[in-house]
């Protein structure tokens, strides 16, 4: 099913008292790891850029890092570059950020509402790759720029690299293309070149290297008149970054960290103690090789050559955390890929508790008595703690993506894809409970008194009144079926939708009415309630309180920089949030429940294609995007082999943001790599936008 939200424009607040607030949303230190887009050596500092949290800097080989992003007005950071004293961070859709202070403050440089994927340094020339506008040129540190995109075919720039006066790009589709005079006209390279979607160049000596996504790495020893595709040993070919140290070349894939001694003529695998293989990034200063992992891993440090790892993330936060639990003074946190965190101080240090955790993506956490139960993605199961979370055991539903836990007495339940688990002993044995439950993909749980609520993916809600032996379906006046979250607060029952909001049944289900009014964005992962106090967790728009059962709502987002949530936990007097790749954020609940906060323009104001969610998927994904102007609109879906596959939208769409499923339902496809391409034509201005993104389909 495919749905779309737009936001409102200004929304008008009546009969509420507005007073000014002293306090606001406090990023926690932690979880630890992060999504890590790129790296910057300058001396003895190391600088990583992220996904969602900015830039960090660590002054010790990573041994801790410190958030540096005064003035960084855009935390997606996929590309650094330093000259001199200059740092420059090249963002998603926030154009180039300069600082002269190693972080410390940063000032715009231009590029309005620009994608930057690469940027490169030759002299006192400034090059930045974007995406869909090909590069630029800045003469003057980024003050201001100039395209140079004559002859260069394809404007999706993913890497750059400088040899003398030569320099190159690497185009997602397009090859590589050289230029030899700054970018005036440029030539395609690509005789043997047989897959054309390039993430990574290198240099080393007189070879130079294109590393491409599921072809791997080719190499050419004339600037790329001819090309040979060089991967032996190199069991995994989706080649994202290089690095040389010496004689040797370091290819880090999503499959971790291969090294070649002989120019790419043989690889070896060099991943012990890398406990995340998915490496977006490679850096080296002196003799320590950086990798910067995808899925929250965070930085790994290697000094020898790749033969060991070490974690180095303290103090870097910007994981993905999808699900906050409360036992006594415990928090734990549940995180996409860095497995659990616990904290006993509301988030001021966490530490990860993983020990016997063979399956570190954690969507759902429960806890019963000294129990505390963990459910896992990508065919994980039920891990069970019994000494929070010091160890693990594996407690049972082999290969099987638990998405939600309940408990209700003794008996614990597991919402999966295929539908509800029963455990009566903690786990040891498992029994499905599926009667009358004619939708399996089961994403959310709900316990009242002896009653059961399950909420499914395109499926409505159902309920059990005897502990899932039957179900039956409890949907009237429920509009959108599409169940994220469920929560209870004396006899109302509510239920968080993805893009229809937040609907209220008094009556246990037996009907239902929407509830939405002052709630600006009704994309919902979370609810959570306070007493009399429900709170509402949206996918970009941040946080929503209502203190009369949803009849209105106001956002409570003062200071809470990434709006994208997946979790939220009460926990004492504080509520604490769990973002997309933002870690966990905590705030008084006095604060907010006392106070409202004025509500900002809803509508956007610059074009946006978003990371799909989930991703990897199985079997349907969610694509945001924005369109700031009325505008003609496509979105479709292609294979790797650029054959169409689904066309989402086409047609005419107001300002406002939306929402896209696509769904493999009604499609036979294997697991693999997919591509997603918004088209925007405005039928106000001139604006022409084109975005592409990848997806993974995990079957």
């Amino acid at each position: 099913m495919k749905t779309t939200r737009l936001l409102l424009g200004v929304v008008l607040w009546a009969a509420i008292n507005i007073t000014p607030l002293l306090a606001q949303w406090v990023q926690t230190n932690g979880p630890n790891g992060g999504y890590v887009e790129c790296f910057a050596v300058s001396g003895t500092n190391l600088f990583a850029g992220t996904w969602g949290g900015g830039v960090f800097l660590s002054t010790n080989n990573g041994t801790s890092w410190t958030e540096v992003n005064a003035g960084l007005t855009s935390t997606n950071v996929q590309a650094l570059a330093v000259s001199g004293t200059n740092l420059f961070a090249g963002t998603y859709n926030g154009g180039v950020f300069l600082s002269t202070n190693n972080g410390t403050s940063w000032s715009y440089s231009g590029l309005t509402n620009t994608t930057v994927q690469a940027l490169a340094v030759s002299g006192a020339n400034l090059f930045a790759g974007t995406s869909g506008y090909g590069v630029f040129l800045s003469t003057n540190n980024g003050t201001s720029w100039t395209k140079v995109n004559s002859g260069l075919t394809n404007t999706y720039v993913r890497a750059l690299a400088v040899s003398g006066t030569n320099l190159f790009a690497g185009t997602y589709g397009g090859g590589v293309f050289l230029s030899t005079n700054n970018g005036t006209s440029w030539t395609k390279v690509n005789s043997g070149l047989t897959n054309t979607y390039v993430q990574a160049l290198a240099f080393s000596g007189t070879n130079f290297f294109a590393g491409t996504w599921v072809d791997g790495v080719f190499l050419t020893t004339n600037n790329g008149t001819s090309w040979t595709e060089v991967n032996s040993g190199l069991t995994n070919t989706d080649v994202s970054a290089f690095a040389v140290i010496r004689t040797n070349l370091f290819a880090g894939t999503s499959g971790g960290v291969f090294l070649s001694t002989n120019n790419g003529t043989n690889w070896t695998e060099v991943n012990s103690g890398l406990t995340n293989t998915y490496v977006n990034v490679l850096a080296v200063s002196g003799i320590n090789l950086f990798a910067g992992t995808y899925n929250g891993g965070g930085v790994f440090l290697s000094t020898n050559n790749g033969t060991s790892w070490t974690e180095v993330n303290a103090g870097l936060t910007s994981s993905s955390v999808q699900a906050l639990v409360v036992s006594g003074t415990n928090l734990f946190a549940g995180t996409e890929g860095g497995g659990v965190f616990l904290s006993t101080n509301n988030g001021t240090s966490w530490t990860e508790v993983n020990s016997g955790l063979t399956n570190t993506n954690v969507l759902a956490l429960a806890v019963s008595g000294t129990n505390l139960f963990a459910g896992t993605y990508y065919g994980g199961g039920v891990f069970l703690s019994t000494n929070d979370g010091t160890s693990w055991s594996y407690s049972g539903l082999t290969n099987t993506d638990v998405n939600a836990l309940a408990l209700s007495g003794t008996n614990l339940f597991a919402g999966t894809s295929g539908g509800v688990f029963l455990s009566t002993n903690n786990g040891t044995n498992w029994t499905e409970v599926n009667s009358g439950l004619t939708n399996t993909s089961v994403f959310a749980f709900a316990v009242s008194g002896t009653n059961l609520f399950a909420g499914t993916l395109d499926g409505s809600i159902f309920l059990s009144t005897n502990n899932g032996t039957s179900w039956k379906e409890v949907y009237s006046g429920l509009t959108n079926n599409t169940i994220q979250t469920i929560a209870v607060s004396g006899t109302n029952l509510f239920a968080g939708t993805w893009g229809g909001g937040v609907f209220l049944s008094t009556n246990n289900g037996t009907s239902w009415a929407v509830v939405n009014s002052g709630l600006t964005n009704t994309s919902l992962l979370a609810l959570a309630v306070s007493g009399a106090n429900l709170f509402a967790g949206t996918w970009g728009g941040g946080v929503f309180l209502s203190t009369n059962n949803g009849t209105s709502w106001a956002v409570v987002n003062s200071g809470l920089t990434n709006t994208s949530l997946l979790a939220l936990a009460v926990s004492g007097a504080n509520l604490f949030a769990g973002t997309y790749r933002g870690g966990a954020w905590r705030r008084p609940l006095s604060e907010m429940i006392t106070s409202v906060e004025q509500l900002s323009s809803g509508l956007p104001v610059h074009f946006l294609l978003q990371q799909n969610y989930p991703n990897p998927f199985n079997p349907s994904t969610t694509i945001s995007y924005q369109i700031p102007e009325a505008s003609n609109v496509t979105l479709i879906v292609y294979d790797i082999l650029g054959k169409e596959i689904a066309k989402l939208v086409n047609g005419e769409k107001d300002a406002g943001t939306y929402d896209a499923q696509f769904s493999t339902s009604n499609f036979q496809l294997p697991s693999g790599i997919y591509f997603y391409r918004l088209e925007a034509r405005s039928k106000v201005s001139s604006k022409h936008y084109t975005e592409v993104r990848k997806m993974a389909l995990l079957r």
